[in-house]
């Protein structure tokens, strides 16, 4: 389908109404190649607080426009379907990470950024895919950590830091689906190419890769390795990416299944009319978001 039309729709409109578009590396490619910009969940919330623009359309998932609103609480934040709720995210909420913290007095709460805004306002520090170890190395080491919400990316963690956390039990439904046999399957089909594949897999699908990288990470190290095939296991959005910023290399996805139903949710129409009707618009109660704002600060200090 030539969806150009509608994109050159969707960017008029955004000069009209003084708006940036934001799109996540998950979203539909036509999304992805309508965007301002297009990146990992934290790198485009910071896109829309250095943005100069007075309205940010965050083509994502819930906790990434509300995360934008943290950053950004001066700009409005619209979010196109408002349906669009992460999965992952949904399954650590403020009062169960309370309790947790009561079971465990002294604990430091690191929170990964695929969490709620209320979430975050509960926890020390935030991180990312990208610079998690970095995070749990900075933590006191006369304290125990928790770790929310994702326990594979908890699990990778503490083999990488050597640092045993408290982790809570959560999981990324569709980088769950990534299973060790589909890894052995596709080196079979592609004997030349890398395997590279997220920290949100599980444990014994990390171990078969030849590299562990978040989105991001992912595109430096498809660039930057000497291969010109690579498997990549993670959400199958990323493969239009991975294709857009190293056209010179191929990418195979490492199972049809890793498609992600709330990331394509979002479509160039709903974007369109979100942004003609100003909303739906994500906000953050204020004492709310200036907790959550200091996790999300307090990681910028440690590192990327």
């Amino acid at each position: 389908m030539d969806y150009s039309a509608m994109q050159d729709e969707l960017r008029a409109l955004a000069r009209a109404k003084d708006a940036v578009v934001l799109a996540h590396n998950y979203q539909r490619a036509e999304v992805q190649d309508a965007a301002d910009f297009v990146g990992d969940s934290l790198g485009l919330s910071r896109q829309a607080a250095a943005s100069e623009a007075s309205v940010i359309l965050f083509c994502g998932v819930d906790f990434m426009a509300e995360t934008a609103a943290i950053l950004a609480p001066e700009k409005t934040v619209i979010f196109p379907e408002p349906r669009a709720h992460c999965p992952m995210a949904a399954m650590v909420d403020a009062e169960g990470l309370a309790a947790l913290k009561a079971e465990h007095p002294g604990a430091v709460v690191v929170s990964y950024v695929n969490t709620s805004a209320a979430v975050k306002a509960l926890s020390d520090v935030c991180c990312t895919s990208a610079n998690a170890a970095e995070v749990i190395l900075a933590m006191p080491a006369d304290r125990p950590v928790i770790f929310t919400p994702d326990c594979n990316l908890g699990a990778w963690v503490s083999q990488k830091t050597g640092r045993e956390l408290i982790l809570w039990q959560g999981y990324c439904p569709t980088h769950d689906l990534i299973q060790p046999e589909d890894i052995l399957e596709a080196r079979d089909a592609h004997p030349e190419a890398k395997v590279v594949v997220h920290p949100e897999c599980r444990p014994d699908v990390t171990v078969l890769a030849d590299a562990v990288e978040s989105t991001s990470g992912m595109i430096r190290f498809c660039r930057e390795d000497d291969a010109l095939e690579f498997i990549i296991g993670t959400e199958e959005g990323m493969i239009h990416r991975l294709s857009t910023d190293v056209p010179s290399k191929r990418f195979h996805l490492v199972s049809q299944a890793v498609v992600c139903p709330t990331m394509k949710m979002t479509t160039l129409r709903k974007a369109i009319e979100a942004l003609r009707n100003g909303g739906p618009v994500v906000s953050v109660p204020e004492e709310t978001r200036a907790k959550a704002l200091a996790a999300v600060q307090r990681m910028v200090e440690i590192g990327r």
